[in-house]
Parts: C-alpha cells; structure tokens; sequence
C-alpha cells in the first residue's frame, strides 16, 4: 500500500515531466533551460540518495524544480482563484 507521501512523490516526478513539455512546448524553456532543468534532476535524482536520508529529500527537491518551472513558464505564480 502507497501513502499520502509516495503519492505526492509520484505527483511531483508526473508534474516535472508535464511541465517540461509544457515550457518546450510553448518556448519558454529553451535548450539551456531544459538542459539545466534535466540535469538539476539528475543530479537530485542520483546523487541525494547518496546522503544520510537522502532519498527523503528527492521528492521535495524535485517539487523545488517544479515551483521553479512554474514560475519560469507562467512568469510569476499560478492563480487558483
């Protein structure tokens, strides 16, 4: 059985994805920016397992990269209301 945890892990890695299709997509995150994107998860994704409870720390590093996305693509925060 999967917790609230590996759910939300589940959803940031889906959300990462989506959002760099998203951003090549519409040009807003050109070849530097998704070269540098992919290889800040990279290099979360390898080497913070590497540490002392690092593998704790992947699924929010990769939620960072997100809010970093979101800001980059839709130039400031999303409003939900």
């Amino acid at each position: 059985m999967i917790g609230s945890a590996g759910v939300a892990a589940w959803v940031a890695q889906a959300a990462f994805w989506m959002l760099m299709v998203l951003g090549w997509a519409c040009g807003e995150v050109g070849l530097m920016g998704t070269s540098a994107f992919i290889g800040l998860w990279l290099a979360g994704s390898i080497g913070l397992p590497h540490l002392p409870y690092g593998a704790a720390l992947v699924p929010p590093f990769i939620a960072l990269l997100d809010i970093g996305l979101v800001i980059v693509i839709f130039k400031g925060d999303v409003r939900l209301g």
